[in-house]
């Protein structure tokens, strides 16, 4: 009679094992990745990201324990979707965060002739550039080893261009280290402080990068419109390490 009951319990107990692993599985499928912008003003495990199309999400499990990145914080999101909120008119959905990398979150910074030595001037490769969310984002790539590299969006003033756009240095230190492995990263830089008032919303931006094996600089023409947002096509992440670069 023990038997049989074993026997039973096990044959029962099939099918919900087999339905957690469907589950999983489907988890594992059903995800998206997606750059963000957290809003998450008390630093809780539980909080909004804002995906550059301008979609509200709120993570409502977590596969990360004790994640609680800071407002204002870019991170490049791996959710899936649980319940569909856009009824509610709050935000858009709820979702389960299965995996987040933090981004390099900066803002413009303004040279001098006092720290112009120290930002440096290193070559680096781009992999990818592009405004979205009032956000300058660039992949990046370079040789390094084991110390850390320092990554600047500059505005130098002593430059003056007369074409009418905003002019920027896409500035790399790498700190003297030893070009080992090719590293990868991303940086997100708040250009908000270039938008000039309601008749100045469109944004013509060039930006200046020393790459590798070129003798002149490589330029990136870049529009923004900060009254619509208007964004570049969606991007695919490959997968990043977290580096040594600030």
């Amino acid at each position: 009679m023990k038997r049989i009951i074993r026997i039973f319990f096990i044959t029962a107990l099939l099918p919900l094992v087999v339905a957690c692993e469907d589950h999983e599985n489907s988890d594992r499928i059903n995800y998206q990745i997606d750059i963000a912008t957290v809003q998450n003003p008390h630093n809780e495990t539980s909080f909004f990201f804002r995906l550059d199309n301008k979609k509200l999400m709120f993570v409502d499990e977590s596969f990360l324990s004790g994640y609680a990145p800071k407002d204002g914080q870019r991170i490049v999101a791996n959710y899936t979707l649980l319940s569909d909120k856009r009824a509610t008119y709050l935000y858009d959905y709820d979702v389960r965060l299965n995996d987040a990398y933090n981004v390099l979150t900066k803002g413009i910074f303004n040279v001098t002739k006092a720290t112009q030595d120290s930002i440096e001037n290193d070559s680096i490769n781009i992999d990818d550039m592009w405004i979205g969310s009032d956000y300058l984002n660039v992949q990046f790539s370079y040789p390094g080893y084991n110390k850390t590299h320092f990554i600047n969006l500059v505005n130098d003033t002593s430059k003056v261009f007369t074409d009418g756009k905003i002019h920027l240095y896409f500035r790399h230190n790498s700190n003297a280290d030893s070009p080992v492995y090719i590293r990868t990263g991303i940086v997100s830089f708040n250009i908000k402080s270039l938008q000039t008032g309601a008749s100045g919303s469109l944004l013509n931006l060039v930006i200046h990068v020393n790459v590798p094996y070129q003798a002149s600089e490589k330029i990136y023409n870049l529009t923004y419109d900060f009254s619509s947002g208007a964004l570049a096509p969606k991007r695919t992440f490959p997968a990043l390490i977290q580096e040594k670069f600030y």
